[in-house]
């Protein structure tokens, strides 16, 4: 199983890029989408987070709006809430790439916005990063609600940028060209890395307990 992770600075484009791929019959595990379902009502999340940041939930839930303002500008708080969250995401996705080898998918997308930031790379077998011209990224950006230039900037600082992302990626994949340029990339990528054999699972430490259990005694 072939495993691509996918990436690109905050809007890129790679949520469309991720549904164009779902589209094409590969299953994406969406690291955002995990998140908003771990910080939901009932999420494991939800009460760790309100312990070290009371009065954000509401409902049952985190107040995710609150807790993005919570946390602006304040580094330790962020690496805090990260302590929490990353593992559990961690969680979902060994349970997503279990499933899709147990279904025989012969490639599956890891939509992971920090990819580079993290060292996620080192888990997929191939990068794709997709891409944008930087004016259409703050067009999309200041689209968004809450969205200003203070907030881009700080948010752009957090994030490998797009020139070194480009430069690590093992495939392009242009969204500032028009949707049907993007999916004819995507196709292209889909067809090649299909021909490849994956690597990564499943990991080391699970393939040494398959060896020895197969061994005769």
């Amino acid at each position: 199983m072939v495993i691509l992770g996918l990436t690109g600075s905050i809007a890129m484009g790679k949520t469309t890029a991720a549904e164009m791929f779902s589209r094409l019959g590969v299953p994406v595990y969406d690291t955002d989408r995990a998140v908003h379902r771990l910080l939901a009502r009932g999420g494991a999340a939800v009460g760790p987070v309100e312990a070290i940041f009371p009065g954000i939930t509401r409902d049952g839930a985190v107040d995710r709006e609150a807790l993005a303002r919570r946390v602006f500008g304040d580094n330790e708080g962020l690496r805090r809430l990260e302590a929490i969250v990353h593992p559990l995401v961690a969680q979902e996705k060994t349970r997503f790439l279990r499933r899709a080898a147990d279904h025989r998918s012969p490639m599956v997308i890891l939509d992971i916005p920090l990819l580079f930031e993290t060292g996620g790379q080192a888990d997929c077998d191939a990068v794709a990063v997709v891409t944008a011209p930087a004016f259409v990224q703050e067009q999309r950006l200041l689209e968004r609600p809450g969205m200003n230039r203070e907030r881009i900037s700080a948010i752009r600082g957090r994030q490998m940028s797009d020139v070194q992302k480009r430069r690590l990626a093992d495939f392009i994949i242009p969204t500032g060209l028009g949707r049907a340029v993007t999916m004819r990339t995507i196709k292209s990528v889909v067809e090649e890395a299909r021909r490849w054999r994956g690597t990564k699972w499943p990991p080391r430490r699970c393939r040494r307990r398959i060896d020895a259990t197969s061994r005769p005694r």
